[in-house]
């Protein structure tokens, strides 16, 4: 395997995705008055964290945000939320992460708020690498990227990596 690294996303560019994505939010939802913001720990909910500042800068929602944690490795669905996820109830929620690959994360955040009646859900990541193994798609994405599998992408973010915040293609 090749240990070259690609540099894919630059800070600048990551910034400009997040205000794109919170522009499209915006016109999506123009309606409605609140959001909840879920993302998926830890690159997940501190990009729902840059979502939400965005949001609160150009529009006038009522946004709240969850913080889910998920065991990834688990054939079934362990999570945790920092709040109780009822306070979604009848709102639209927006889940967050930072790369959607096979959809199993995706799947399994989703799978939080099968017991809760929402007004619609829409998924949000940084990087779509379009490996779908489960029927799960982004509605939002800052970048479609197409891969082979032997490829990785990571993504580096300055509240959980220090540094710059960077997405690289190993």
């Amino acid at each position: 395997m090749s240990t070259k690294k690609v540099l894919i996303l630059n800070q600048e560019q990551i910034a400009k995705k997040i205000t794109r994505i919170a522009y499209q939010l915006m016109e999506d939802n123009f309606e409605e008055a609140s959001l909840v913001l879920v993302g998926i720990a830890d690159r997940g909910y501190v990009l729902a964290q840059r979502l939400r500042a965005e949001l609160e800068r150009i529009s006038t929602f009522d946004i709240s945000l969850i913080k889910v944690t998920l065991d990834k490795t688990s054939s079934t669905l362990l999570a945790q939320t920092d709040t109780p996820v009822e306070q979604a109830k009848d709102k639209v929620v927006v889940l967050i992460d930072d790369v959607l690959n096979s959809g199993r994360t995706l799947a399994y955040g989703i799978g939080v708020f099968f017991d809760v009646p929402l007004k619609k859900m829409r998924t949000v990541v940084l990087i779509d690498r379009s490996h779908h193994k489960f029927p799960i798609f982004s509605d939002f994405s800052g970048l479609k990227l197409s891969t082979i599998l032997k490829e990785h992408v990571t993504v580096q973010l300055r509240e959980c990596d220090g540094g710059d915040d960077a997405a690289w293609l190993i």
